[in-house]
């Protein structure tokens, strides 16, 4: 279990982010037409997964914001910014604000992927959410990089991410 905070307080995720080296566990979620995506649906290509809590806080969408900027000039990758809000308010949060360099994925149904990658809150105000991380995969689906962001109002460290990407 990670030891994450809440604006200060203490919570934590149900475990730890995969470590660098390993394979990404394989899942499936939502995309906002409802239909499944899989990791198998992203074969051979980078991916940058950013995980949080919901697209209607500000920390949350401003990572979604920041990431659709960057996507833009990288290539063979493909950020995914993966919540457990339904897929409707992805889209609706998408559509606002013109966002169409990444793809977003809902993990409404299960919360399956959030427990396998170790990132489901566990109590406190957000609880059953998913933790902020970031985690970086490579084209043979082996995790380059993660971030567990300590404070779930924290914005994750974008350039160590995309610079992971370069190793």
């Amino acid at each position: 279990m990670a030891t994450i905070t809440l604006g200060g307080t203490p919570t934590q995720t149900v475990g730890e982010l995969p470590k660098t080296g390993s394979s990404i566990p394989s899942w499936t979620l939502s995309r906002n037409d409802l239909s499944d995506a899989s990791l198998e649906d992203f074969k051979g290509q980078r991916l940058i997964l950013n995980i949080f809590p919901s697209v209607d806080t500000g920390v949350c969408a401003q990572s979604i914001r920041t990431f659709n900027e960057k996507a833009s000039g990288l290539n063979n990758t493909t950020v995914l910014c993966i919540s457990r809000d339904l897929p409707f308010a992805q889209a609706r949060f998408c559509g606002a604000e013109g966002i169409d360099n990444v793809h977003t994925l809902s993990d409404y149904k299960s919360g399956k992927f959030g427990n396998d990658l170790g990132v489901t809150i566990d109590g406190g105000a957000f609880d059953q959410l998913h933790a902020r991380a970031i985690v970086v995969v490579d084209t043979d689906g082996s995790v380059i990089y993660t971030e567990q962001v300590p404070e779930i109002g924290q914005e994750p460290d974008y350039e160590a991410a995309l610079n992971a990407l370069d190793q």
